[in-house]
């Protein structure tokens, strides 16, 4: 997986972005913190990517900097693809 599908990207990051509407733009610098990704649900969030990517995030690289915006996670989860992927 050293690509990952942005529609399937964006389907599963919008689950968990409770402050952004249906029909809104998800840019790949919005804040994702304003949106609603709180620590609880970035935990969430990371589950589900976890489980719907077959991948598995490092402990190095569950920081808030990697969940700040969708282009900052994605950059991690396709260096993980590169990597290996599944640990």
């Amino acid at each position: 997986m050293s690509t990952i599908a942005l529609d399937d990207y964006e389907q599963i990051l919008r689950r968990h972005l409770k402050y952004l509407p249906d029909d809104a733009d998800l840019t790949p610098d919005a804040d994702l913190r304003s949106l609603g990704l709180d620590s609880m649900a970035a935990v969430e969030l990371l589950f589900d990517l976890e489980d719907s990517l077959d991948v598995m995030l490092p402990d190095e690289a569950l920081a808030e900097q990697t969940f700040t915006t969708p282009n900052t996670l994605r950059t991690a989860l396709e260096e993980l693809g590169e990597t290996g992927g599944r640990s």
